[in-house]
């Protein structure tokens, strides 16, 4: 299992909206590609400077579905996000074998 991890610095002005993007679409829409079987959000409680920091988890079969994924799916998905959300995030990705 691969685990697919998201993880986005909010400006504050943006939270509530973007979490309400987040569970109403984007995540479905990750999901709906049919490149993973689930995800969760969460949000890290060890925040410095005041930030907003939420993870988005996908959980994938393989690694050849991630791949798929990043390659058909993810651009446009992330058009939509830096059109809704120009300039007020950040975020980066990390791949993870899910071991246990």
């Amino acid at each position: 299992m691969i685990l697919y991890n998201v993880t986005t610095s909010l400006d504050p002005s943006i939270a509530d909206e973007w979490v309400s993007y987040m569970r109403e679409h984007h995540m479905a829409e990750v999901v709906g590609t049919g490149c993973f079987i689930r995800s969760q959000l969460l949000r890290l409680l060890n925040e410095e400077d005041n930030g907003i920091t939420y993870a988005a988890q996908y959980y994938s079969v393989s690694l050849d579905q991630l791949e798929a994924y990043q390659q058909h799916f993810a651009p446009e998905l992330l058009a939509e996000m830096d059109k809704k959300f120009t300039g007020k995030y950040h975020s980066f990705r990390t791949v993870l074998e899910v071991v246990e």
